[in-house]
């Protein structure tokens, strides 16, 4: 799956260890504080989330966009040391229309 970290950390101390962490992953550093890697599996993702969870504090915060995650786009961010996930799924009109159209032939 495709997964892009932002980092909001509260001091130097934590940018470094959460940029490290991501290096060690193979994230690829695309912007100042953002970080991208297209070859992320779920129990990797969650070993990544464990060690972020222990390097970081109250202050610092993450948000991930995972793509795709049970064919749906997942934002999941850390905020205060609380971890939410918001998952973002197309709006009901196009659902419904892409449910009737017919099947392609090939």
């Amino acid at each position: 799956m495709f997964v892009s970290v932002i980092l909001d950390p509260g001091g130097e101390e934590s940018a470094r260890q959460m940029a490290e962490i991501l290096a060690s992953y193979g994230f690829e550093k695309a912007q100042r504080a953002c970080w991208e890697s297209a070859s992320v599996n779920d129990q990797t993702l969650a070993k990544l989330k464990q060690e972020l969870d222990r390097v970081t504090d109250y202050y610092d915060a993450i948000r991930m966009y995972q793509f795709p995650v049970d064919g749906v786009m997942a934002v999941t961010v850390l905020a205060k040391k609380k971890w939410k996930r918001i998952v973002v799924r197309p709006p009901a009109a196009a659902r419904d229309a892409q449910a009737r159209k017919p099947p392609t032939r090939q």
